[in-house]
Formats: C-alpha cells, sequence, structure tokens
C-alpha cells in the first residue's frame, strides 16, 4: 500500500509540474496571414470551361424550355400603380379564390401589397417566366381569421396608402380615414371575425401590417407563385383572357 500512495503522490507531483508553466503562458497573439490572390476578374473575357458548360447545358435548356412556355394571353399589361391597380385587384383576387377553394368554403378578404409584386404581367403572351418575375418569392398562401378590430386595422393601413382589398370596397374620407367599409356588399361589423387571404410575409408583420402579427395563420400548403400560374392556366383552357381592372373599389 506504502508504495501505491508512493506512485500517487509522484505522479500527482508531476502532473503539477507539467501543467504549471501552461498556466503561466502568455495571451495568444494571432499573426496575419493572407492567403495569395487566386481569383480571376469575372467578365466577357474569360473564356468559357467547355467541360463546366457542357455539364450546364442540359439544365439550362430545360429552365428554358419551362420559362419560356406560353400559359396565357393578356391583350394589355397588367400593371401596378399607388392605390387600386389592376395587377393589385388581379392577384389579391386569386389569392382569395384559392384559398376558398383549399379550405372548402368562402374566404372574405385577400389581401396584397405592392410591393410583394415585382413585375408586371406583360401584353401579350403570358410565359411561366412572367410569373417568376411577377413573383419571385417563396411565399405560401395563408388564411388568416381575424378579429373586427384587426380587420379595422388594416382597413386604416389600406386608406392611408390607398390599396384595394378583395371582396370589400370603402371610401377614404377627408382625413383620411376609412369609412363605409362593405365586405361582400354589407357593412363591416366590428363584433365579428372575418377570413383573410394572404402572403405568409405580410400575414408575418411584413410592409408594416404588424396587426396581423399574433394571428396564427392556416396554411394552404400552395405557394403564391403556383396560385398565379395554375389560375391562368385554367383560365386559358377556359379560352379566356388574362385581365383586370380598376374597379373602384377604393373610393374618394
Amino acid at each position: 500500500m506504502q508504495f501505491i500512495r508512493s506512485r500517487v503522490a509522484a505522479l500527482g507531483l508531476l502532473a503539477t509540474v507539467a501543467l504549471a508553466p501552461a498556466c503561466q503562458r502568455g495571451a495568444y497573439l494571432p499573426k496575419t496571414q493572407l492567403a495569395p490572390v487566386t481569383a480571376q476578374p469575372v467578365g466577357k473575357a474569360l473564356p468559357e470551361n467547355a467541360q463546366a458548360a457542357a455539364t450546364i447545358a442540359p439544365y439550362r435548356q430545360r429552365v428554358t424550355d419551362q420559362m419560356t412556355a406560353v400559359i396565357g394571353q393578356a391583350p394589355v399589361a397588367l400593371t401596378k400603380n399607388s392605390g387600386e391597380s389592376p395587377l393589385s385587384n388581379f392577384v389579391a383576387d386569386i389569392q382569395r379564390v384559392r384559398a376558398s377553394r383549399e379550405l372548402g368554403k368562402p374566404v372574405e378578404l385577400g389581401v396584397m401589397s405592392n410591393g410583394g409584386l415585382r413585375a408586371p404581367i406583360p401584353a401579350g403572351a403570358v410565359t411561366m417566366g412572367s410569373v417568376f418575375e411577377l413573383m419571385p418569392f417563396e411565399n405560401e398562401l395563408v388564411v388568416l381569421d381575424a378579429s373586427g378590430a384587426v380587420v379595422q386595422q388594416l382597413f386604416t393601413y389600406a386608406a392611408r396608402i390607398k390599396m384595394a382589398v378583395s371582396g370589400a370596397t370603402y371610401t377614404v374620407a377627408a382625413d383620411g380615414k376609412p369609412q363605409d367599409i362593405l365586405i361582400n356588399g354589407q357593412p363591416f361589423d366590428a363584433s365579428r371575425t372575418y377570413t383573410v387571404a394572404i402572403s405568409d410575409y405580410l400575414a408575418g408583420g411584413g410592409d408594416n401590417m404588424v396587426f396581423f402579427k399574433p394571428i396564427k395563420p392556416r396554411g394552404t400548403g400552395v405557394l403564391l407563385r403556383s396560385a398565379i400560374a395554375e389560375y391562368i392556366q385554367e383560365q386559358t383552357k377556359q379560352g379566356k383572357p388574362i385581365e383586370a381592372k380598376v374597379e373602384g373599389r377604393v373610393k374618394f
């Protein structure tokens, strides 16, 4: 036993001696070491890599074929502008129609801000690429169950920027506040709950729609971009053109 105790004591002493210098080392001082410059300027003068180009070619062609596929015809361009516009009416209506289909019951309001619409739908052939340019985001179409108080905030927000709301009409009073709000032809009832079709981005408070943020959205599993493309395809199958107009949803 005495031998074992001696061995343990010796090992403890050795560990103490070995660790002591390590604990007394100075602070670590990093040394700057720059990697050599290997980047090449990218431009038309840079020759194409034949192997890389051959690898990419079939994928590039597939994307080109998909994006240039014509899915509809628009007699005139659908554009956005401040206030009510053909393009914002078009997309907001699609949201409400598609959400109603997914839920199996009517959805009363559809909301789309100008900020989410990134390009017009051009006159003439409407391609899948046109839809991607309009809606380049992976936003999902969702439905909110909004109280009357929240819907009042929505129209207060809308009146400030003269934004149209699908399924409703209202008047912007001289003081900039909304009045004479009609939802599906019926006077707005602040005591009830309304369903709102909207993108998950706006539902989360995007574009300063913070009044929607506390509401838990009901997902549809449908990308807003897909809803737009599929609506255009359905209209085309029925022999209908792609069109929308300003309808006086916002009055002054």
